[in-house]
């Protein structure tokens, strides 16, 4: 149930306080830092906070000559700038749609950003090394996961209308009245708790059993005898589990429902979940 999240590692690293370009090259201007900047497309409006995901396509080359980082799309969090000439200091001046180049000193950026100790020997400390962005969004990390679960439901706009009847025809067939939270999940409490609930990062103790809509039974904490322990709420179980267990309170049994879009997605997971498959979990909140 774990989850990949693209992040560069330029945001996390030691202090430097190497320049980049004391001269600014034409056309260019030079922050307090050092960091070299040129706008191409400036639009003007709202700036990315310190900690918003920013989705930017970004290459990167030295001398124009030999490309370091071919141009890619990256989400990345934007923490603030962790060495003289990051180009964090660039992304934050940064709108959407805007698209810039920033000229950063190669050694602190080997060390720094590419964590490599000292710069290659085919390079010099004077040649020019320069990143090309394009900003094409922002927001809070806490909008991550609602966006990625809109962009595959409008990529899949048939298999999600067939999830959802999928799900429909297996409450009709088994007389399960559910109603769905914006999200789409559904959830049906079958024992309650003692009415404390758990909050986002809590670590929580759940016995569970997953099966598919068929009846089949792909894992379960309740066969194995050991219940599992995880952190809710951040990311670490699939979108279903984050939303589910936090509506329950401790010691409550349930049953989760959730759409294939909730849990893995277009790529199922493993031999026994296919892909678009919705999911059930028979759950119970042990503890908190």
């Amino acid at each position: 149930m774990k989850r990949v999240f693209v992040m560069m590692t330029a945001f996390c690293v030691m202090l430097s306080f190497l320049t980049g370009c004391n001269n600014a090259p034409k056309g260019y201007k030079t922050t307090n830092s050092g960091l070299c900047y040129r706008f191409h497309v400036n639009n003007g409006g709202e700036v990315p906070n310190i900690g918003d995901l920013v989705e930017l396509t970004l290459s990167c080359v030295i001398n124009d000559t030999t490309v370091i980082i071919p141009a890619s799309k990256n989400i990345i969090q934007l923490n603030e700038p962790s060495f003289a000439t990051d180009f964090a200091e660039g992304v934050a001046m940064m709108h959407k749609g805007d698209s810039a180049s920033f000229i950063v000193n190669i050694d602190s950026t080997f060390m720094n950003l590419f964590r490599v100790p000292e710069l290659p020997k085919e390079f010099n400390s004077t040649d020019i090394m320069r990143f090309e962005i394009k900003v094409n969004d922002f927001y809070p990390e806490s909008e991550y996961v609602n966006k990625m679960i809109e962009a595959i439901k409008q990529k899949y706009p048939e298999e999600t209308a067939n999830a959802y009847a999928e799900m429909q025809q297996y409450f009709a067939l088994n007389n399960i009245s559910a109603s769905p939270t914006a999200s789409g999940l559904y959830y049906v409490q079958t024992s309650e708790g003692n009415g404390e609930m758990p909050e986002k990062g809590d670590n929580v103790k759940v016995h569970y059993t997953g099966k598919l809509l068929n009846g089949k039974v792909f894992d379960s904490s309740v066969e194995r005898g050991e219940p599992i322990e995880v952190p809710i709420g951040m990311g670490y179980v699939i979108p279903g589990w984050d939303e589910g267990i936090m509506l329950m309170s401790k010691g409550e049994k349930g049953v989760l429902y959730i759409p294939y879009y909730l849990a893995y997605g277009d790529r199922g997971a493993g031999a026994d979940i296919p892909p678009f498959a919705n999911l059930i979990f028979e759950v119970e909140l042990i503890d908190f």
